[in-house]
């Protein structure tokens, strides 16, 4: 198959670059398994906005503090004065952002933020956001979305990407020929046993670079969220229960009720703090208690979460959750500059598979969103100004995958070499 642009994902950083993308140019969208099981409909809280030039600084200086000041600073201010500009646009595609009585922008506030500039949409801003911008790419004639393809190998020769090699939803194995290549492909929460990501999430993209020594950048910054609900099924997807419902006044509690944690620490040290008094009670999990929050703020702002808790047996407005940490999300990833770009030619990587280190050590919460938005929207317009075509290379390209492929040691393979660089003193 030959395509001008391939993107491999389609949560909300692929979707977005595919709409900023020349619409003269064939875009191939691959993703793992179907179209909506990516992270990005899994955020809950919101996304960040700088709703006020006076804020910059605070904002800055929030995003920095939590990040321990390893943050890539250039990148941050980007990220931060880029985001009305990426607001407008998914108002523009419908996004329905919860709104005041006069109809501005109603904001919130999570842990480690000094101000309200968190918006979001009940507690799916994740699925609010990245369907409509489904919707608008679903309506491009130039965009393909193919279900069910993963990403195996990259086609390249001398340090330029070409395009790729897939296992597609049939089982066979193919080659895509692209003058550029987009990887999108989200975190690695798959490889842990705890884990708030999709479980086929399980950084092959960032193991291929390994592969093809592709620079990457703080493979060991992994995000642990302080509060999902506990369970104790295996294998099973880790619910969150959102950093808002802290920020909105939800308090933690050790195993006699009382309270040992500023609740609206930053992320990593809030874990820090959970794991300790779990290790000092002797138990698995904290307590969270959500009623503090007003029962008709509850069903507004939180109902996805109320509904769960209510089906693994839990009334918020009456009674504690039980909480424990797990993976959340991955500071590191393939190495980029500040518009996306590798080190390898015609190859860029957007989203949580990429690190422009935006983040530094520790995420601040709600820029996920933002991060992944702004700089896809910079990749589509940095390939779009300095587009070149390279005829039909990729298929000329030798590669060491094939039919007779033993495709399930491939994986192994690919998690032999990246879960050495994934240590984390927890996971």
């Amino acid at each position: 198959m030959t395509t001008d642009i391939l993107i491999v994902g389609s949560g909300c950083a692929g979707l977005y670059a595919a709409l900023h993308l020349p619409k003269e140019k064939t875009v191939t969208i691959i993703t793992k398994t179907d179209v909506e099981s990516n992270d990005s409909f899994l955020a809950q809280g919101g996304m960040c906005m700088l709703k006020d030039p006076d804020d910059f600084d605070s904002y800055f200086e929030d995003t920095l503090k939590a990040g321990h000041y390893e943050n890539d600073k250039t990148s941050v201010e980007i990220m931060i004065k880029s985001s009305p500009d990426v607001v407008a646009d998914l108002v523009s595609y419908g996004v329905d952002f919860q709104k005041e009585a006069d109809g501005s922008f109603c904001f919130t506030r999570e842990g480690a933020h000094s101000e309200k500039r968190i918006l979001f949409h009940k507690d799916i801003t994740g699925k609010e956001i990245t369907s409509h911008l489904l919707a608008q790419v679903r309506t491009l004639k130039n965009v393909t979305i193919l279900e069910h393809t993963t990403l195996l190998d990259l086609l390249c020769e001398e340090n330029t990407c070409y395009g790729a090699v897939v296992q597609t939803e049939d089982g066979s194995v193919s080659r895509i020929s692209a003058d550029y290549t987009m990887l999108a492909t989200g975190g690695i929460g798959g490889l842990y046993r705890h884990s708030t990501n999709f479980r086929h999430l399980t950084g092959d993209a960032i193991a291929i670079a390994l592969k093809h020594n592709i620079p990457t950048k703080d493979l060991n910054y992994i995000q642990i969220h302080p509060t999902t609900l506990y369970g104790k099924e295996k294998g099973e997807r880790s619910f969150l229960i959102s950093e808002s419902v802290r920020g909105e006044g939800a308090l933690l509690y050790d195993k006699n009720m009382n309270r040992f944690v500023n609740e609206l620490l930053p992320r990593d040290l809030l874990t820090e703090a959970i794991y300790a008094q779990m290790e000092k009670d002797g138990t698995d999990f904290v307590w969270e208690d959500l009623r503090p929050i007003p029962e008709e703020e509850l069903e507004l702002h939180f109902p996805n979460i109320v509904a769960h808790c209510k089906k693994m047996g839990y009334d918020v407005t009456k009674e504690c959750i039980p909480v424990v940490p797990a993976q959340h999300y991955f500071m590191g990833g393939i190495e980029v500059d500040h518009n996306s770009k590798t080190s390898m030619e015609r190859l860029y990587a957007i989203g949580e598979t990429a690190c422009n280190g935006v983040h530094g050590k520790n995420r601040l919460a709600s820029n996920s969103l933002l991060e992944s938005l702004v700089f896809a929207k910079r990749a589509a317009l940095d390939l779009s100004e300095n587009y070149t075509n390279a005829g039909d290379k990729g298929n000329t390209i030798s590669s060491d995958i094939s039919c007779e492929t033993d495709l399930e040691a491939l994986a192994n393979e690919y998690r032999d070499l990246l879960l050495p660089k994934l240590k984390h003193k927890k996971h």
